[in-house]
This record gives C-alpha cells, structure tokens and sequence, in this order.
C-alpha cells in the first residue's frame, strides 16, 4: 500500500484525491494547502487524511511514501526537490517545473535518490491518445506528416502563467508521447490584451527532424471550448475532438500523392485517396486514473513512469523555447540539434534567434 500525501486542493487537487483515494494500492493519508477553508472540503471528501497547512510539513512526515503535488507552477521546484531529497517518490502536475533548469535538477535529483519522478501529463493517459499512438506505432498512418492543433477556451487566466504553459504543455505532452522524430526548432508569436496579465492568445509552431511539423493554437479569450486536433499521415488522416462525446477519434482513410516518373512530375499528376472513416473503440476509463495507477505500479515495481521525468523536461525546454520566441516576436529558436537545415521551410523575414 503506497501512503500518498497531496499538496494543493485547489483547482485540480480535488480530482487528483479521488482517484488516488479510489486506488486500491493506495492510500491517501495526508492533505495540504495553504487555505483554512479548503482544507476543510479536504476534509469532508478525504475523511481520516491528515489536514497540514504547510506542504513542507507533509513532505518531512515520516509515514508518507510519494508526494503528490498541484501547486502554483513556480513552487514546483522547492517542493519537488525537498520531497526528493527525503526519499519520497513524487509526482508533479503540468508543467514539470518553471524553467529547463529546475526541471533538469529535479531529474537528476531523482536518480540520485532512486526515486520515481512523474510529470502529470494527463492527456497521454487518455484512452483518444493511447489509440492514436497505437495506429502511429502498428503504422496505418504511415509516415507522420503534420499535428494541427486549436485548444481554446473562455479563461482561466493564472497568474504568473500564459496561455502557452497553461493549454499549449497538453499538446507538447502528447507530442513528445506520439511523435518519434525530434524536435529541432521552435516558433511562438502571441498577444496580451489586458495590462498586467500574461499572453492569452499564442500560436506555437514546432519543426522536426524528418520535415513533419507541429502547430499549436492556443486561446484564453474564445467564446466556445474546442479540444480539436488534425493529424496527416501518408496513409490515413485523424480527427480527434477531446469534446466529442462518442466518438473522439475518427480515421480517414484519405491521403495524396504525386507520381514520381518525370513525365508525371512535368504534368504535376496529383492522385487523391478518398476511402472509408471509422470510428475506434476507446478506452473509457479516464485519464486521470489511468494517471493515478501508472504511478502506483511505477513505485511498485521501481521503474520510469510513462511520463518520467525525462518527458517533463524536454516539455519544459520546449515551452521555455517558445517563450523566447515569442518575445522575440517569432523568431525561430534552433533548439541545437540540426535545425539550420530547415531554414528553407521557415519564413526568412522572421529571422532566426539563438
């Protein structure tokens, strides 16, 4: 039985209780949070769990076994690290941690305590992505060609965080989980509209290695919520809408392609595939028991979560990319790895940062 303490029970720590409370190889024994009041609700809905106003007295409690934590992205860090450091297992909501660097030594943290580090990137656990990433690996979409993605909302605006680290880390997450080519440069532009407030539009473009590409449409100021995602395989093509209700993923069996023989090429001979669409069965259990479970058994049995901390970080670095970026008013960020090479395919008047 893994003794589980939560530090945070305010917007997504309430959720994060019940499905650990709802493992059966898991105990919720202890609550945190700075508010008297909501520590209280605590209380009610997590009844026998020691109530602690400070996450750092949670963390030196002696019978907790892993540390579960859904704070303010800027405490990230001093809370992950101290609960590393006193041999606790820790799980840590989106994103890891506020910059590459916390973010690299919380990881190097847990390797030096063999302790299991995991970044609460939710939507991997999802039953749409699990099956988008089984049609990726038994290869029906055949090559991977281009992510195009809208997630817009009416808020909620946070503070000390834009848009990007808020909707955008969902899609890198998936991104980094389904997509097995590297990153090699980063593109954001963005605006706030409102003074004192972070960015709350961004568009957010990432280039990879073998010429696919990413786009990012992320929004806090959207009359409509829309969870919408295009992926474009040589083979088959799929729609996955997070707020469908039954059927979230559809595969289109339509594609294009361009005769190779040189009097074809002369003639631009463009063939169109139009085939059937289907709908996949999903996986309906939600995501964030999955989540819950995956973190159990990766203590149980000592090894890497899907999400590791590995995964975290390179989420970190890309947002951190995309901020530079777009305070560069969209000028490319080379992420270090080969990027040069696709300056040909990325609008020269932007310029290229470094």
């Amino acid at each position: 039985m893994v003794k589980i303490g939560v530090i945070g029970y305010g917007y997504w720590g309430p959720n994060l209780v019940r499905n650990f409370m709802e493992c059966e190889r898991a105990k919720v024994v202890a609550v945190s949070d700075g508010s008297a009041d909501r520590l209280a609700l605590a209380g009610r809905r997590a009844p026998g769990a020691k109530l602690i106003r400070s996450g750092f007295d949670l963390i030196h409690d002696p019978e907790i076994d892993a540390v579960v934590i859904a704070t303010p992205v800027p405490t990230h860090f001093e809370l992950a690290a101290e609960a590393l450091r006193c041999g606790k297992h820790v799980f840590v909501e989106k994103p890891l941690a506020a910059s590459a660097e916390q973010a690299r030594r919380l990881v190097d943290l847990a390797e030096k305590h063999r302790r299991v580090l995991m970044a609460g990137h939710v939507f991997v656990y999802a039953g749409a992505v699990r099956k988008i990433s089984e049609l990726i690996e038994a290869g029906d979409l055949g090559k991977l060609l281009y992510y195009d993605s809208v997630r817009i909302n009416l808020g909620l605006f946070q503070s000390g965080l834009d848009v990007m680290w808020d909707l955008a880390v969902h899609d890198l997450a998936i991104l980094d989980h389904i997509w097995k080519s590297t990153p090699v440069a980063v593109s954001a532009t963005g605006m706030k509209h409102f003074a004192g407030q972070p960015e709350d539009i961004a568009y957010l473009t990432v280039y990879y290695s073998d010429n696919s590409i990413a786009h990012v449409h992320v929004n806090w100021l959207a009359p409509m919520k829309i969870r919408r995602t295009l992926i474009g395989g040589s083979r088959k093509m799929v729609v996955y809408d997070d707020v469908e209700g039954a059927e979230k993923v559809k595969v289109y069996d339509k594609g294009v392609s361009i005769a190779e023989s040189p009097e074809a090429l002369y003639q631009m001979r463009v063939n169109y595939r139009a085939g059937d669409m289907f709908a996949p069965l999903l996986d309906n259990q939600e995501a964030l028991r999955g989540e819950a479970l995956e973190f159990i058994d990766s203590i149980e049995h000592g090894r890497k979560p899907l999400t590791d901390g590995e995964s975290g970080l390179r989420v970190v670095e890309l947002l951190e990319a995309a901020t530079q970026s777009l305070k560069n008013r969209g000028g490319v960020i080379d992420l270090g790895v080969g990027a040069d090479k696709f300056l040909g395919y990325i609008p020269q008047h932007i310029g290229t940062a470094v």
